[in-house]
């Protein structure tokens, strides 16, 4: 049909032409940008997922540098920890030349605490410029805020890392099934059987006479047994005989002859002065006035016997051994007792000679809860100038047993060496104790005595590495020590905790935990069992790790301060090694030491905690985002770029429909024209 109303063939050729342009602008848009989404309608499903992949790459790109700025930080931190470790090697080389006093002088001591001095100042240098950014990193600013303070039972606590999630703080509590416990080895049966301690002071033989008309105290010129039990008598020896004193030691027996005549003009005074005279084992003195003798003088006997005092300690056992018992003369009858020199004085009155019962008494009140004093007899002292009472002395010995029962010869080791004790017999539990001391700090043992139950050996430290480990090399015959000991080696025990209900890890009196939202240490005081809770109130430097700020993709870092006063552990702080400090060179060495090595281990402890957070952490996040990053780059490519080689062939296809398209249009644009034929 031949119509020229409607170009059918026209509108046809139109409509194609039309769309084969629109395919040909689509592939020269994406050609142009290189992207085959370049609005909606190029693929609505196709662009929401790009644009969510596009949204996941920024973030992943901002938490890689995150990562690499907190890498930078830790970096930063570790290289000025590095300096401070310099200098605290330093300062520990110091403090052991200090203590070589014997080849240094004070000068030369005083040298080392200059150096020392500048140091602290170099580390409080260090800890206050230390920065990155204008923010300081080590002064304390980054460290957690706890209530751990209030906690008494709390020695020392470090928290490395903590979430605190979406308020800022944390409860913990902590919970202690049991206590660190130190290596613990006793001996009760290794000593002999424990007593009252006693000695004896044995005074001169004496002999108090009555005469008719005055009274006469004669005595032994020697203390002891000499001269005891010596018989005087008086003999008439005629009117106006000369006053003689004979004594007869194989007879003991003292003769003194006088005239006794009722009108004899002898005095007591005669008689005295014949004993001091003519005897070397006695002296006479006069107590009271003198008078004349008389005849009934003749049936008047005597007999010398020695006084004692017996001393005995009130408690069983051998801190009362070796005690020295000494007498002097002074203005008042007194006793008292030097536990440090184990030395018992004994004063007594030398105004006028004194009764036992007297001086006995005095001892009782004195020396009362320490010792009890008895008289044996009822005789009396003399300490004036012309007696001897006053050499009077006695020892105690190993009365009062807990000594041992043969020669010893022991090797005792501990967690920080080990040391041979040679000890002879009859050495007490409490002279051991004191030798095994005396380098505790060599061996890691320490000991100690109870008078009645003998020794007990303990480790220094706490926890299982805490150990006694002994060896009896030799002992003597009939010796009990090897036997009566409870073991031959002993460890201590670990202290089991829990934080937050996850079980710590515990190594002496402290513990651990290692988790995703907790990374702490604690340290309680020595064998304390005691639960509390805390509150972690905020602090720490918070790193953004993950392409989500959640806080499983955050990472909270304690760093704290290292200021010298806050440096330290359970021995003490850093600061205290100043001049004029407590543990200054020239006033407690070994303190410095034990302090400046708890540091050296904070702070190497801090250095890899920091490099492992580095390493195992920000570095191992860098490479996992770096390789997401790729994947996601990947597929958001593979959705939205444009694939060049096709849109290459579809711009070349629409190129050619485009041109045969306007051709074909021309051609049907001319097909009425036809119609003309049939008019003419």
């Amino acid at each position: 049909m031949t119509r020229i109303n409607t170009n059918v063939s026209s509108l046809i050729a139109q409509n194609k032409l039309a769309r084969n342009a629109a395919d040909l602008q689509q592939a020269l848009t994406r050609l142009s940008t290189g992207l085959r989404i370049n609005v909606g309608k190029d693929d609505p499903a196709g662009l929401i997922a790009s644009e969510a992949l596009r949204s996941d790459i920024t973030s992943i790109e901002k938490a890689v540098t995150n990562s690499e700025r907190a890498n930078q930080v830790i970096a930063t931190a570790d290289s000025a920890l590095g300096q401070v470790s310099r200098l605290l090697n330093d300062i520990r080389g110091l403090v052991v030349e200090a203590a070589n006093t014997g080849a240094l002088s004070e000068e030369q001591i005083a040298a080392n605490q200059l150096q020392v001095d500048s140091s602290l100042e170099a580390i409080n240098r260090i800890a206050q410029t230390t920065t990155f950014q204008g923010r300081r990193l080590l002064d304390g600013s980054l460290d957690f805020g706890s209530t751990l303070g209030s906690v008494a039972s709390v020695k020392d606590a470090q928290i490395d890392q903590a979430n605190l999630g979406t308020a800022g703080r944390a409860s913990v509590d902590v919970a202690i099934a049991a206590a660190a416990t130190q290596a613990k080895i006793t001996n009760a049966a290794g000593f002999s059987d424990a007593t009252q301690a006693t000695a004896t002071l044995e005074f001169s033989a004496r002999a108090t006479v009555e005469l008719t008309n005055a009274k006469l105290n004669i005595s032994a010129t020697a203390t002891g047994t000499a001269e005891d039990a010596v018989a005087i008598s008086f003999v008439d020896g005629g009117e106006d005989a000369a006053t003689t004193a004979v004594y007869t030691p194989t007879s003991s027996t003292l003769v003194i002859t006088t005239d006794l005549t009722a009108t004899t003009t002898v005095t007591a005074q005669a008689v005295v002065d014949a004993i001091n005279n003519q005897t070397t084992q006695f002296r006479a003195a006069l107590e009271g006035a003198d008078g004349a003798m008389a005849a009934g003088d003749a049936s008047i006997t005597g007999t010398t016997s020695i006084g004692k005092i017996q001393l005995q300690a009130d408690a069983a056992g051998s801190d009362f051994n070796n005690v020295t018992v000494n007498v002097v003369s002074g203005a008042a009858n007194a006793a008292s007792y030097n536990a440090s020199q184990k030395i018992v004085t004994v004063t007594v009155n030398s105004t006028t000679p004194q009764t036992l019962a007297d001086i006995v008494t005095q001892i009782n009140t004195d020396l009362a809860g320490q010792f009890t004093a008895t008289a044996v007899g009822t005789g009396f002292v003399d300490t004036s100038d012309a007696s001897d009472d006053t050499s009077v002395t006695d020892n105690t010995g190993n009365s009062g047993g807990r000594v041992l029962n043969a020669d010893l010869v022991i090797s005792i080791g501990g967690s920080t060496g080990r040391e041979v004790f040679s000890f002879e017999q009859g050495a007490s539990a409490g002279q051991i104790a004191a030798a095994i001391n005396l380098v505790a700090d060599a061996t890691g043992v320490a000991a100690s005595y109870a008078a009645t139950t003998g020794l007990t050996l303990n480790s220094t430290s706490y926890g299982s590495s805490a150990i006694i480990d002994t060896e009896i090399i030799s002992e003597g015959t009939g010796g009990t020590f090897e036997s009566g000991m409870s073991a031959a080696r002993a460890e201590g025990t670990d202290i089991v905790a829990s934080i937050n209900g996850v079980n710590a890890a515990g190594d002496g009196n402290s513990f651990s935990i290692n988790t995703a939202t907790l990374d702490m240490t604690i340290t309680v005081e020595d064998g304390s069992s005691t639960n509390f809770q805390f509150e972690i109130t905020g602090g720490g430097a918070l790193f953004q790790l993950g392409p989500d700020v959640v806080s499983n993709q955050q990472a909270r870092m304690g760093i704290q301060s290292l200021n010298t006063a806050k440096l330290g552990g359970a021995s003490g702080r850093l600061h205290e090694l100043a001049s004029g400090g407590s543990k200054a060179l020239a006033t407690d060495p070994n303190s410095a030491f034990r302090v400046v090595d708890e540091v050296i281990s904070k702070i190497t402890g801090l250095r890899g905690r920091l490099g492992a957070f580095q390493r195992t952490t920000v570095e191992t996040n860098i490479a996992s985002l770096n390789d997401t990053l790729v994947n996601l780059t990947e597929a958001e490519s593979s959705i939205r770029d444009a694939d060049f080689a096709k849109e290459s062939s579809a711009l070349t296809r629409a190129q050619i429909l485009v041109q045969s398209g306007t051709s074909v249009l021309a051609i049907a644009n001319n097909n009425p024209q036809s119609v003309l034929t049939l008019l003419q």
